[in-house]
């Protein structure tokens, strides 16, 4: 299945995906150019910020496919006083700007990180989303990369280039920030969470499972102008996320059954009700088009995942605190 690949270009390098992407392209004996922001060693290439006008000229020398990751992220609390059209600077000029220069230099495929936002924030229950279902995207974010989605297909009919589009649920794995890094916090301080009630589903990816799934659409034929959905295998309530990641960190999960309906009301007094939904609501995918199209599978469990992940907290957060001591 594997071609022959002169170079690959991995866009946000350092970044969270990025970093362990690299890694797992250099094992595999892929030439691996490396684009950040602002280059900290010479084997990396700088490209500054990312834009209509960024120069993408040195970083796609002599490569043959891209993985864009670079991204304006998720912003929790946005001070932008557009927040839609900072999204679209980045995540739609910047990303077509790219691709552009890409297909004007030959690359043969464009694998491009979306996010399950542009399908929505939620789901009903047995109803997941769909590779090639309706867009609903909700916020400023989801809408951009959805955006980002259609020129990309646009670009990829009139040159030639193929375009692979990638949407994930909630990544997690060694090294994430953010609110799964919060949880870990909570847990293992023994924390009580009043979530012990909470009996819906979300899929999760953990970083090794999208990892892999990049690497095999960077080089399977059937990937091709496909967008894909992906996840774990298996979808877990917030309840049982957290025993289970308490698990992985040894330690108990301290779950207060309060009803969900009063969580819900009790944010949005305090103005966290979209927080709230993301803790109470349900958010599936349907991955048989992946799995079907591709032979794929996830290749790492959930329990394993979040092995790796508390291992690395349990490393580089509460160690180096305890070193700090």
């Amino acid at each position: 299945m594997r071609q022959n690949l002169e170079g690959v270009l991995v866009t946000g390098a350092n970044g969270f995906v990025g970093q362990r992407l690299g890694d797992c392209l250099d094992r595999s004996n892929w030439e691996v150019i490396r684009a950040v922001r602002e280059a900290t060693n010479t084997d990396d290439v700088s490209v500054g910020d990312i834009g209509v006008s960024t120069d993408w000229s040195r970083a796609l020398a002599g490569v043959d496919a891209v993985v864009h990751l670079a991204a304006r992220a998720h912003v929790m609390r946005d001070a932008a006083a557009d927040p839609l059209e900072e999204y679209r600077r980045v995540n739609v000029a910047g990303s077509l700007n790219l691709a552009r220069q890409a297909a004007a230099a030959g690359v043969r495929r464009f694998v491009y990180l979306s996010s399950t936002k542009v399908n929505g924030e939620s789901t009903e229950p047995g109803s997941p989303f769909t590779a090639d279902g309706r867009a609903a995207p909700e916020d400023a974010y989801g809408k951009s990369k959805q955006e980002a989605e259609q020129d990309l297909r646009a670009l990829a009919a009139t040159t030639g280039m193929e375009v692979v589009i990638i949407r994930p649920p909630l990544v997690y794995g060694p090294g994430v920030k953010a609110n799964f890094l919060a949880m870990l916090r909570w847990l293992y301080r023994g924390i009580p969470l009043p979530l012990g009630a909470i009996h819906n589903k979300r899929s999760l990816v953990g970083l090794d499972n999208l990892v892999d799934l990049i690497v095999t659409c960077l080089a399977h034929p059937a990937a091709a102008n496909q967008t894909f959905l992906v996840s774990d295998g298996e979808d877990l309530s917030t309840a049982d996320l957290l025993r289970r990641a308490a698990a992985a960190l040894g330690c108990t999960a301290r779950l207060l059954p309060v009803p969900p309906t009063w969580l819900e009301v009790g944010a949005s007094l305090i103005g966290k009700r979209a927080v709230a939904q993301r803790l109470v609501g349900s958010l599936q995918v349907d991955m048989a088009k992946t799995c079907g199209l591709l032979g794929w599978a996830p290749p790492v469990t959930v329990d394993q995942e979040l092995r790796r992940t508390a291992e690395y907290f349990l490393q580089h957060q509460v160690g180096r605190r305890t070193s700090g001591d």
